[in-house]
């Protein structure tokens, strides 16, 4: 009863913390997607361009450029309560349509997850595709159109009238001054222009830049300091970033390469629970296969067969790496921690109502929420050294069927997540041969990778030691059902987005995750039981 007051209380700590200290309630989102891409269609065929698409996609994005940009330049500490009011805006839009089709070529988060079209992929170099960004109030920040490859002759048509674009993105022209245009798009285009000021309600400079062909806006971008060149060399990277990337890269094969020798051998010894670790890697290719399902852009063409095959094969390739991580780990943790993989097993063998599980899922709750504290607490310490408020996933803000693929996504993520530490961990371990030395360098290896990569070390370096040494101490003490429930509940929780306003219309969602993991610790209270009454009546 008391962890399952403990993990109550908890979230609804990290809850209040989102609600008062977030940005959910102060960027505006008022406008749904489905408003925003009637917006941008609206916009569209104002500027000429009728006929309705073969396709579209759409979706939010958070400027970070803009967020490092403010942290770094706005001296001694950022007004954020007038930055998110004001333009230009931390949270954007983007709608596309196509004549065809589109079908992305990349592989999405560490899953490999396919189909997931995004601002640029599929690239948009197709004729007739056209690109469009909003703010959340709905007014244009960024217009691209792929005119035609081949053209027939024509006669001369009237120059456009820039302040068509001026309307819509919801600015004066008279507050602009004409420059020389420096900025070209991937669209041919036989005018252009350019202005500079400032941003409404803003002393920050910004840079005007439009192009149009034959009559027709084809470019229009709205451009602050801030904003990189995408299609040319990115900024060079820091020198900690770069050891954090080369860190994350050796360990990487490190793990990989003892895995697979150490699989292996126990393949070869009949060493390890195979049926187990059969079990999982299906349980976790079925998970993909729907994650696949829930988050690919699914469209009536031979595309989707494609990329059908492609989830397959990175599916099998993903669940095939789970079963090659169980198989190296058991038996050494059945040998030196027997006690931490007995709910792991009775749970793969389908004892959901074992009392052991519900314990240590109850447990791996309250460890999350205790993460989840610690995380939003290190948060509001950065705040005040000038951090961007607390902000969330986007996807979670693209309709009901992403945003349960972002829920479904943190299932699988949370097993993988898991194998990889228990077996950083036990390679330390063999190596260090005492458990306080291989926690220890556990500890010290991700705080260090952590560090690197941070611009407030001084408040993450003791935050990011807390966390790993208690990722440490549960796996070397309580197992891993506890870990991969705590890591379930903290990647849920820190990315959805919370505010005040109970009506919005994304909190349908942002409910449906909090109470999700209400649910998982009630049951596992109620399952760790087992034959006990709730309530023992008073004899």
């Amino acid at each position: 009863m008391i962890c399952l007051a403990a993990a109550l209380l908890g979230i609804a700590a990290s809850v209040f913390i989102v609600v008062r200290n977030g940005a959910v309630d102060r960027l505006g989102l008022e406008q749904s997607p489905e408003v925003l891409s009637q917006k941008a269609r609206e916009i569209i065929g104002h500027l000429g361009y009728e006929g309705r698409p073969v396709d579209s996609a759409s979706g939010f994005f958070e400027d970070s450029d803009f967020s490092d940009y403010v942290e770094k330049n706005d001296k001694p500490h950022p007004q954020w309560n007038q930055i998110l009011a004001a333009r230009p805006s931390l949270m954007e839009f983007w709608y596309r349509q196509s004549p065809q089709y589109m079908a992305a070529k990349e592989f999405r988060d560490m899953l490999l997850t396919t189909g997931v079209v995004s601002e640029n992929d599929p690239a948009p170099i197709l004729s007739g595709m056209i690109n469009v960004r909003l703010d959340p109030k709905g007014r244009l920040t960024y217009f691209e159109a792929i005119p035609p490859q081949v053209v027939a002759a024509s006669a001369p048509t009237t120059a456009f009238d820039w302040n068509v674009l001026f309307a819509a993105a919801g600015l004066d022209p008279s507050q602009y001054q004409s420059a020389a245009p420096s900025w070209n798009s991937l669209a041919a285009s036989d005018a252009r222009a350019a202005w500079t000021g400032k941003w409404p309600g803003s002393l920050r400079p910004m840079r005007i830049e439009a192009a149009a062909w034959q009559g027709k806006p084809v470019f229009f971008s709205l451009i602050g300091d801030w904003n990189h060149p995408n299609r040319m060399k990115p900024p060079e990277q820091s020198v900690g970033r770069k050891a954090s990337e080369a860190i994350l890269l050796f360990l990487l094969i490190a793990m990989s390469v003892g895995a697979s020798l150490l699989a292996r051998r126990h393949y070869r010894q009949g060493r390890g629970n195979r049926d187990g670790a059969f079990r999982l890697a299906r349980l976790v290719f079925g998970l993909l296969m729907l994650l696949w399902l829930l988050r690919t852009h699914l469209t009536l063409s031979l595309e989707t067969v494609a990329l059908l095959v492609l989830s397959v094969s990175t599916a099998l390739f993903v669940s095939g790496m789970i079963w090659l991580l169980y198989l190296a780990l058991e038996p050494y943790v059945r040998r030196y921690q027997p006690h931490s993989i007995i709910s792991w097993s009775r749970l793969l063998t389908g004892h959901i109502r074992d009392p052991l599980v519900g314990r240590d899922i109850l447990f791996g709750v309250v460890l999350g929420v205790v993460w989840i504290l610690i995380f939003e607490l290190r948060y509001l310490v950065m705040m005040r050294m000038g951090a961007s408020p607390l902000l969330f996933t986007t996807d979670y803000l693209s309709g009901t069927r992403q945003a349960f693929g972002v829920w479904l996504y943190q299932i699988p993520v949370s097993v993988l997540g898991t194998l990889q530490f228990v077996v950083v961990l036990l390679g330390l371990k063999t190596v260090l041969k005492k458990d306080w030395l291989a926690g220890a360098a556990f500890v010290a290896l991700f705080v260090t990778v952590k560090a690197l990569s941070s611009s407030y070390p001084a408040v993450e370096l003791p935050a990011q030691i807390l966390v790993y040494s208690i990722a440490a101490l549960v796996v070397l003490r309580f197992g891993l059902v506890p870990l991969a429930c705590g890591i379930f509940t903290t990647d849920m929780l820190v990315n959805v987005p919370f505010g005040a306003d109970l009506s919005a219309w994304y909190m349908s969602t942002s409910i449906f995750a909090l109470l999700s993991v209400a649910a998982l610790a009630a049951w596992a209270f109620y399952t760790s039981l087992g034959d006990e009454p709730l309530w023992k009546p008073d004899l």
